[in-house]
């Protein structure tokens, strides 16, 4: 127990000036949806193409830490072309767990209606795969159908909640795929969600704020919570409470307000980790970042005493680690706190693996805990069909402690994978950060890097 304590308070020493937000790079995330799952928390995400012009998204992905800084990218088991209805715009969704599934609820372009639909994917993993559980759209028929979050409430009884620039609400059947009853839309009065009712802003009455997309449903303490984006462009966070699943809402004021996220758009989702609270939401700032490149980004909060939510602002820094990695199991490469330059790519046989990676690029995994006794070599499994490079291998900071230099090969594709084994430089213990530092010829793709592990 000595040892654990002392392992957490150098894990939160190494952290303290570690920027963590955006939680990915490899990609640009948004309208992130956690979910704890025994001993991990996933986060599901929207996924913004490079370059975009509008909110051109394919394809939904899934993340997941169990110590909330080293996120694990298990790529995108669900598409709009997973939905033989659908024709596109992946937008936000939300998945939730019962009895042993795992439902997926999406919106998208619907063929059938040509507007915006909601969707039902299923899986026996929180990762996938996942597939079209109805072979159709769930909701459909309303350019209001985007944004679904979902509930279990204490009794059994599911809700989903969805809409912009108003709420639709109903009842879901134990099979949580098909509606129990009619959709219902919520009242949205000044008192509910403080601004102008629905009525009057299709009038142009001018309002500071309101709900206006991006419902988050959850109950806590025998009381529901609905928070939203608000106001106008660009959006904030506010929240709405009420005793019971339809209301009377009551509304309590923002969350985050206004501030610098780089993003026009804002959309949030909360749970709570082992002992720890947690507001997710979507920024733009990555580099070449924006309103249609968002990327997901945490902060840890408390409740204030009566169980309101106190004004959470967003912050570079971000989470710090609950808990720590041990380098001397496997470790996948796509586990990692913060990159640069590198991408992922997938395949059926590998999975997910880092690529694209460059001379001058890197990845940093945090909160390592090598215990008592050193490792004495370091394995790394990786493939190259051109000329290969080097990966070095730095303690605590880019140009501390060089542990040791990977040499990777010309292996003949570039997935054509070689485990290869190099002995340590130098002893390791206790816990520390890793730098993986790519070196090779300028300009030239590298290598691929599947996963590592110290022996």
């Amino acid at each position: 127990m000595k040892r654990t304590l002392l392992s957490m308070l150098m894990a939160t020493a190494s952290a303290a000036c570690f920027s963590q937000n955006p939680i990915v790079q490899t990609n640009y995330t948004t309208d992130p949806a956690p979910m704890v799952d025994g001993d991990r928390m996933y986060v599901y995400t929207g996924h913004d193409e490079d370059h975009a012009s509008f909110f051109w998204m394919d394809e939904w992905r899934v993340y997941s830490s169990a110590d909330m800084v080293n996120w694990t990218d298990h790529g995108s088991p669900l598409s709009q072309s997973s939905f033989a209805w659908a024709d596109g715009r992946a937008w936000a969704a939300q998945t939730i767990k019962r009895n042993g599934k795992y439902y997926w609820y999406v919106c998208a372009h619907s063929k059938l209606s040509n507007a915006m639909a909601i969707g039902v994917a299923v899986g026996d993993s929180p990762v996938g795969p996942f597939k079209d559980a109805i072979g159709k759209p769930l909701a459909d028929g309303n350019w209001d159908y985007i944004d679904p979050t979902v509930m279990i409430d204490d009794d059994g009884q599911a809700y989903l909640y969805w809409g912009n620039p108003r709420v639709y609400f109903c009842k879901l059947n134990k099979d949580m795929i098909s509606i129990d009853g009619q959709v219902e839309n919520i009242p949205m009065t000044t008192e509910g969600f403080g601004g102008p009712t629905f009525r009057e802003r299709q009038k142009g009455v001018k309002y500071k704020d309101s709900y206006v997309e991006g419902p988050w449903i959850m109950k806590r303490n025998k009381r529901y919570y609905l928070l939203y984006a608000a106001g106008g462009v660009p959006e904030h966070i506010s929240y709405s409470i009420a005793k019971k699943p339809r209301g009377p809402w009551k509304y309590m004021g923002e969350v985050m307000p206004l501030s610098n996220t780089n993003s026009f758009t804002n959309h949030c989702g909360v749970a709570d980790f082992k002992g720890h609270s947690y507001f997710f939401y979507h920024t733009g700032k990555l580099p070449n970042g924006g309103g249609f490149d968002r990327s997901v980004a945490i902060e840890e909060f408390k409740y204030n005493p009566d169980g309101t939510f106190p004004t959470i602002l967003p912050t570079d820094k971000g989470a710090d680690p609950i808990a720590t990695l041990n380098p001397k199991e496997r470790v996948e490469a796509e586990t990692m706190a913060f990159s640069k330059g590198v991408k992922v790519e997938s395949n059926d046989e590998t999975g997910v693996y880092v690529s694209d990676i460059h001379s001058g690029d890197s990845i940093v995994v945090r909160v390592l805990d090598f215990g008592t006794v050193s490792p004495t070599s370091f394995s790394a499994r990786v493939a190259s069909a051109l000329q290969g490079g080097k990966m070095e291998v730095h303690s605590d900071a880019p140009n501390g402690p060089l542990l040791c230099t990977v040499t990777v090969p010309h292996t003949g594709g570039w997935e054509k994978w070689q485990t290869v084994n190099v002995d340590l430089n130098q002893k390791i213990e206790g816990v520390h950060n890793l730098y993986f530092l790519f070196r090779g010829n300028q300009g030239a793709k590298l290598f691929n890097f599947d996963w590592w592990q110290f022996q």
